[in-house]
């Protein structure tokens, strides 16, 4: 398999805005497809992270991504989609989680059941990461790529971590129906994270009716 013509190409200034009419088109890659899309997924994650000069959690590099990306497209389970026209739009990408709930080591308190047995099932999938173009043509992109990517590796709940000093990225994430569940942090590590998920379908939604925490890290909402 190639790529899509176009999307293994060198971006231009403007490339990241499709036309009006062109139709936006997913597609799933392993890891040997992500290779030859390295510099071109770069190039979004600086076009998807541009905001106001001086936010030290938002600074693009291009070099950090590509080495984030290089040890996910390492682990079992790799996956990506990607969504474009004539130039990529928009990716996420991540790993499965491990049966055995190591990923959450470290989570304040106890791991709600209903996401313990979630994991344990092998419904759980990190998102380490979901790049959105600065003028996506479809609002609802990143939702999309969400479901997408979960449906494709026959998971059910989304997790990813956040630096919780991060707002403008948990606000985006809040924004794409991501759920703020507790804070975690790793017992080598000094940065405190926001465990967000994000649930595929009522039916799991309804198994996490009131895990949701306030936004300054408060317990439950009981929403």
């Amino acid at each position: 398999m190639t790529a899509e013509p176009g999307w293994g190409q060198s971006r231009k200034p403007g490339d990241g805005e499709p036309s009006a009419m062109a139709p936006v088109r997913m597609r799933r890659l392993n890891r040997w497809l992500a290779e030859g899309l390295r510099e071109d997924l770069a190039d979004l994650y600086v076009e998807s992270r541009v905001t106001a000069p001086g936010d030290p959690y938002r600074r693009p590099s291009h070099k950090n991504f590509l080495g984030r990306l290089t040890t996910d497209m390492r682990r079992l389970g790799f996956g990506m989609v990607i969504a474009g026209t004539d130039s990529l739009t928009g990716c996420a990408f991540g790993f499965p989680v491990r049966g055995d709930g190591s990923w959450w080591l470290g989570f304040e308190g106890p791991l709600p059941r209903s996401i313990e047995q979630l994991t344990a099932a092998g419904s759980a999938f990190v998102f380490d990461d979901i790049l959105i173009g600065p003028h996506p043509q479809d609002r609802g992109l990143a939702r999309r790529l969400q479901g997408r990517l979960l449906t494709d590796h026959q998971a059910s709940l989304g997790a990813t971590l956040v630096d919780q000093a991060d707002r403008p990225t948990l606000a985006a994430l809040r924004s794409w129906g991501w759920l703020d569940v507790g804070e975690l942090r790793r017992p080598a590590g000094s940065t405190t994270f926001r465990a967000l998920i994000f649930p595929l379908g009522e039916r799991i939604m309804a198994r996490l009716d009131g895990l949701v925490t306030m936004p300054g890290g408060g317990g439950p909402s009981g929403a």
